[in-house]
């Protein structure tokens, strides 16, 4: 507020009267800056934002941090992935960060289909709960078992997870701890763990059989009861919100931190209620500054349709009522200077410059003013000498609700 204000403090009866016991007063409020202090409204947002990180430094341990390793592009690693440590003593596993589903689960021991090398230069960990010393198994009846599977000769909470990509993995529930470094003040960090419940893959199928991309597992990111990010606020580890950045350029990489990155430049837009996935409000699209003519309605989260955040995915896809203008308006501003082809069903560009110079610039618009600008590079990739595919692809966005089980807000930092 720019003057001082004063609140007036009053007792009142239960049937609405001034109470006359305790008298009437006034509580004044001073300026934490002078009136003849001038204040950038910068100034104002770092103190808020310092007094935002002293609250969630309340919680006991503070705020995980865990490396991030991967790219975004298709012709290298394809996805991003980092390291947690489970079990006593802790063993190191490489898991896939997927904000579009919601359990972790590491590759058992006893998985007799799955890939023993990675063409990823990982050395792959198989989990054994007879290995650690903190390990139980989950039982059908325990409150934590969130699955109708049971394994009547073992009674061992199963799962059985289908993911977009048509691959899929089953196994069972164990509880074992995850250890990570918490901050315990500005700088000073420390060494945590805390007991959660994961999944032990023993089979799987599809792409997560493929040994030139194998991983461990998958650390899902999702909102639901068994996601790391719930166990962990259950537990008072930490806050109930996740901060991750992915790193385009170069060797990729990135941030993923369990709690809140205060940033005055970040930008924040509101979350579609109800969803099981991280569900935001796509508003518009434009190219070279220009909104593209699409019908607003194509942009609606319906039951089938929506726009989704989701690490797991390497491509963007839109509804064929907004790639089609999409791509004519790219066509048409590139067409002097690139020439269109077709590859595989896919619109190509042959070039023979910088596609800086060539192609515009898109934005993604999103509710709350979070625009998120993509350079040439950030929607083009290359796919031979000379010649460009988008990385924007046509789909029409249906997520049904039993696919992945996926706060308030997610953050776009510009």
């Amino acid at each position: 507020m720019a003057a001082t204000a004063a609140i007036a403090i009053v007792a009142v009866e239960e049937d609405g009267r001034i109470g006359a016991s305790f008298p009437a007063g006034v509580l004044r409020l001073e300026r934490v800056f002078p009136v003849n202090h001038s204040v950038e409204l910068e100034e104002l947002i770092a103190r808020d934002r310092a007094r935002h990180a002293r609250m969630l430094q309340n919680f006991a341990g503070g705020i995980g941090n865990f490396p991030v390793i991967g790219s975004s592009d298709p012709f290298l690693v394809g996805f991003y992935y980092t390291k947690v440590k489970l079990g006593s003593p802790p063993r190191e596993y490489n898991v896939q960060i997927d904000t579009g589903s919601d359990i972790l689960w590491v590759t058992c021991g006893s998985c007799n289909n799955c890939p023993q090398t990675s063409g990823l230069g990982v050395e792959l960990n198989f989990y054994d709960t007879a290995s650690s010393s903190t390990a139980s198994l989950i039982s059908c009846s325990d409150r934590r078992c969130a699955s109708d599977e049971c394994s009547r000769e073992t009674n061992q909470c199963a799962y059985t997870f289908h993911y977009g990509d048509n691959s899929g993995t089953t196994g069972y529930y164990v509880s074992d701890l995850i250890y990570f470094d918490t901050v315990l003040g500005t700088s000073l960090t420390a060494n945590s763990s805390s007991p959660i419940v994961f999944g032990c893959s023993t089979s799987q199928s599809g792409g997560l059989t493929k040994m030139d991309r194998a991983i461990d597992g998958i650390f899902g990111l999702g909102q639901q009861g068994l996601s790391v990010i719930s166990q962990l606020s259950s537990n008072g580890i930490s806050p109930k919100v996740f901060s991750h950045c992915l790193k385009g350029d170069g060797n990729g990489g990135g941030i993923l931190v369990l709690g809140e990155i205060l940033n005055p430049s970040i930008v924040y837009s509101p979350l579609v209620p109800s969803k099981v996935h991280y569900t935001v409000y796509l508003q518009s699209i434009a190219v070279n500054g220009q909104i593209l003519p699409v019908d607003p309605g194509v942009f609606v989260s319906s039951n089938d349709r929506g726009t989704i955040v989701d690490s797991g995915t390497t491509l963007v896809y839109l509804a064929s009522e907004a790639y089609e203008p999409f791509i004519s308006a790219i066509t048409a501003i590139v067409s002097p200077s690139a020439k269109p082809i077709i590859s595989g069903k896919r619109p190509c560009y042959l070039v023979s410059s910088s596609i800086e110079d060539i192609f515009p610039p898109v934005s993604l618009n999103f509710a709350g003013d979070a625009s998120m600008d993509l350079r040439p590079a950030d929607y083009l990739a290359h796919m031979g000498f000379l010649i460009l595919f988008l990385k924007i692809r046509s789909l029409y966005m249906t997520w049904p609700d039993k696919e992945l089980d996926g706060q308030n807000m997610i953050a776009h930092h510009p």
